[in-house]
């Protein structure tokens, strides 16, 4: 299934989403199941952008960089593709204990661990499971929430057409856009914490560099989140 959604040759057209809870003893996990048709269609795409770090340095994201990788953490989410439709693990977004001298709205992503931090007081956050970079696209920074988007649109950079020039010039927002429901822009570059048209890769290290979430999880952040708000990237 991944090579064909990697070749830009079909697409997965959700038809409905049936979930599950499973309390054990690293917590509360999510079992999901997408029922999907394929049909002939144009791409699967990650959707960043290669552009400046906040920080100065350079980090590199195209925009259909790595989208498999091997297990590296127990953080990898737990899949299985079948005929019917991807089975697939997923974790709660929670409130949660947290360490921290950010001030209350502050965004914190331990990209180690493969979570998102949103600070609501001291000690406290809500936490969001999320992937982060693959292998040679991830970046560590200090940024802030420069614009909010809902369903963004999304457009490749001169660089991402010449690499893969079968990509669309454009995308319109909408389910099957590689940014999913919410996009939260970093400073001035183009990198992004975003929803996903690929829910069962959260948890994994696969995106080119962007921050990817589920889009409820999105959703649930982009509501909460203040433009001008400092974001940690560690």
């Amino acid at each position: 299934m991944n090579s064909p959604l990697r070749q830009g040759k079909l697409r997965l057209q959700r038809l409905f989403v049936a979930s599950w809870l499973y309390e054990g003893a690293g917590g509360v996990v999510k079992f999901s199941v997408v029922f999907v048709s394929v049909a002939i269609a144009a791409l699967s795409l990650a959707g960043c952008a290669a552009n400046q770090a906040s920080n100065g340095t350079q980090a590199y994201a195209s925009a259909r960089g790595p989208q498999t990788a091997p297990k590296t953490s127990d953080r990898d989410p737990w899949t299985l593709p079948t005929p019917f439709g991807m089975f697939y693990s997923e974790v709660p977004r929670q409130e949660v204990a947290y360490q921290s001298n950010a001030s209350p709205g502050s965004i914190i992503v331990d990209t180690k661990n493969r979570y998102l931090y949103y600070v609501t007081g001291k000690n406290q956050a809500i936490r969001y499971s999320i992937a982060v970079g693959a292998e040679g696209y991830g970046w560590h920074g200090t940024s802030t929430v420069s614009m909010k988007r809902e369903w963004p649109s999304w457009t490749p950079t001169p660089g991402e057409l010449k690499r893969f020039p079968d990509l669309p010039r454009y995308m319109e927002g909408g389910p099957e856009n590689p940014l999913g429901a919410r996009a939260l822009y970093l400073g001035s570059s183009l990198y992004r914490i975003h929803g996903t048209n690929e829910p069962w890769k959260i948890g994994a290290a696969v995106s080119s560099g962007c921050i990817r979430m589920s889009n409820n999880d999105a959703i649930d952040l982009y509501d909460r989140a203040k433009v001008g708000a400092t974001v940690i990237v560690r």
